[in-house]
């Protein structure tokens, strides 16, 4: 593990970060993120001891419950105390499946910036191409991402220069699709989707979107790019040189 590489993710992504879409609020036991949108909102650091990490859990969950907005604890495997998932558990946090915190260093790694990308992959402006995107993250997981897409096109036409999506086409359909946030005032980019139909599997689309993002960060001279990787994506980027700094789980509060 990179620790002078994961104190600088913890420092610019979790303590100080700045989300689209999101209002920060900061106390002296957590960082939290209320969302602008109709979606939930989330704790992305935390400063806890094993003396007050379940009283400051009762207190978040209520002060949540107050403002009516559901929320996903952001746990990290190096967060403390060491018993903490233990805790949210206890106070019926349901667990997300676990993913793995993946770093590139594009100032070091540059071969993604030299990747040809496909003429069919273009990059989506329009509220259309975003509704593309949610039909098919929907077919593939199998669940709905209304909101999802809701907040896309908000955050894409409120900060175009903060949100960069791709998609890769057959025709008129959407059979790949991925999307970017370049993290306000830090030196990351993160991604997100990655999902292609089972058909269209590999035939490195995936690898063409981690691309054409890599190449639009490094345009706007971001030095890294991050994603929480699941255990099917894993493998790819550790390909690509994603470095693993931790582990992460979306401890999603009780209803």
């Amino acid at each position: 593990m990179n620790r002078e590489l994961l104190n600088k993710y913890h420092k610019e992504l979790r303590v100080n970060a700045q989300t689209t879409g999101f209002r920060r609020e900061a106390t002296s036991h957590v960082v939290r993120h209320i969302s602008e949108y109709d979606d939930r909102g989330f704790i992305l650091a935390s400063l806890l001891t094993e003396q007050n990490a379940r009283s400051v859990i009762q207190a978040e969950k209520e002060y949540f419950k107050q403002i009516g907005q559901p929320f996903e604890w952001k746990l990290f495997s190096y967060d403390s105390p060491s018993n903490l998932k233990e805790l949210l558990l206890a106070e019926g946090f349901k667990e997300d499946e676990e993913e793995a915190l993946l770093v590139l260093d594009l100032t070091i790694d540059k071969d993604l910036l030299d990747r040809q990308i496909p003429a069919e992959l273009k990059e989506i402006t329009d509220e259309n191409g975003v509704k593309d995107i949610v039909r098919l993250m929907d077919e593939i997981w199998q669940e709905k991402h209304d909101s999802l897409g809701k907040r896309l096109w908000q955050d894409k036409q409120q900060h175009p220069d903060d949100l960069f999506l791709y998609g890769i086409y057959d025709g008129n359909q959407l059979v790949s699709g991925a999307w970017m946030y370049l993290e306000k005032e830090s030196s990351f980019a993160s991604l997100w989707g990655g999902a292609t139909q089972p058909a269209y599997r590999g035939r490195g689309y995936y690898k063409d979107l981690v691309a054409a993002r890599a190449k639009k960060a490094s345009e706007y001279d971001y030095s890294f790019l991050t994603v929480d990787a699941r255990p099917m994506s894993r493998p790819i980027l550790e390909r690509l040189n994603f470095q693993l700094l931790a582990y992460t789980y979306g401890m999603l509060s009780p209803k």
